[in-house]
């Protein structure tokens, strides 16, 4: 429809282009409240689906101690043993928004997920969503390293499988920076992110709807005060609690910290999440609104020459969709969750093809 897929000319672009374009639930179905993006927000903050996905929790250990969670969505709707999308063999890596916030939105993507015979599992960070804090310290905006973890371990239990990873909103950055840190050596197979951050920094500067603020901001604080006393150690517990905002709570625990202190640009020359954006090997779906509310305008937010210059990275714009919104009545309630299901979908059959045009034997 209006929809646009701006990226590089390549083999693979005109792939996409034809698969999204040819795809029937992409398709039919109107938009709901598509003048209200700031609802859509709201929506997707607070409603969860029904019924609620059975999660079964695993805890991995990393090498300095810490623990980050693993959460594997394992019900109620659907079976594993489906056909489509990635295959039924395909890991699905979600990771939530950088509060830690599980919203309905990635849950029912998960369900989506399972339905179609992906294996979901959800990353969280440490001391989030219930995983507890073992160290005196979390994990900033754009370091990947604990993530790097949890992939190693993905592909080593799944050793078969097709890794891929989809990420929504401020989550993104933390996908964004692994996908440049770790270049050809990702171990994933694509990834997807859900109306991205693209500039850490001046999103936390720029401040952002009071809507969406304030809500993440509560379930940070909420989450951290039940490891005060470890935290008391390293940060100031007293400016941690009492931050007005999400940017002064980011600089109470990793600028202000007792140990090292770092300036807030130092801070973001680490944490930026394209510092290496031209490192990244792996196909990345960035799925936008025009209308997003917590990004900001396009023509500031986002990075239009990345998409024009890299094989690798692939914006779709809707005009309406609000952020990781995209409110849709059809056979699916969420628009971007259909369209990134078809991008897993599309991606697996062009690397079939090209398997079987180059002659190249499957990964064992």
């Amino acid at each position: 429809g209006r929809c646009r897929l701006l990226c590089k000319p390549s083999a693979l672009a005109q792939h996409l282009v034809r698969s999204l374009g040819q795809s029937a639930a992409l398709r039919r179905g109107r938009w709901l409240w598509p003048h209200w993006p700031r609802l859509q927000v709201l929506r997707q903050l607070l409603q969860l689906p029904e019924p609620e996905p059975a999660v079964a929790r695993e805890l991995l250990q990393l090498p300095d101690t810490g623990l980050v969670a693993l959460d594997w969505l394992v019900g109620p709707r659907g079976a594993r043993s489906g056909s489509g999308g990635g295959g039924p063999s395909s890991v699905l890596l979600l990771i939530p928004n950088a509060a830690g916030k599980v919203t309905g939105g990635l849950l029912q993507l998960g369900l989506r997920a399972l339905e179609r015979g992906f294996i979901p599992v959800i990353f969280n960070r440490r001391g989030h969503n219930g995983c507890p804090l073992t160290t005196p310290r979390l994990q900033p905006f754009g370091d990947p390293g604990d993530l790097q973890e949890a992939v190693t371990y993905l592909r080593c239990r799944h050793p078969t499988a097709s890794l891929l990873a989809v990420s929504e909103g401020s989550g993104s950055g933390l996908l964004l920076a692994y996908l440049g840190e770790s270049g050809s050596s990702s171990r994933l197979a694509a990834a997807a992110c859900i109306s991205p951050i693209f500039r850490g920094r001046d999103w936390f500067e720029a401040g952002m709807p009071w809507l969406y603020e304030w809500p993440l901001l509560l379930h940070l604080k909420r989450g951290l005060s039940r490891y005060a006393g470890s935290l008391a150690e390293a940060v100031d517990v007293d400016r941690l609690l009492g931050s007005r905002s999400l940017r002064e709570l980011e600089e109470a625990l990793f600028c202000r910290t007792k140990s090292r202190p770092t300036s807030w640009e130092a801070y973001w020359e680490r944490n930026e999440p394209l510092r290496d954006a031209d490192e990244a090997a792996v196909p990345v779906l960035c799925l936008c609104s025009a209308d997003d509310p917590v990004r900001g305008p396009p023509a500031r937010s986002l990075p239009l020459e990345l998409f024009r210059s890299s094989p690798y990275f692939f914006l779709l714009l809707t005009p309406r969709g609000g952020h990781c919104g995209f409110p849709w009545r059809g056979p699916g309630r969420c628009w971007g969750h259909e369209a990134v299901l078809e991008y897993f979908r599309a991606m697996a059959e062009f690397l079939r093809a090209e398997e079987r045009r180059k002659g190249l034997p499957r990964p064992r």
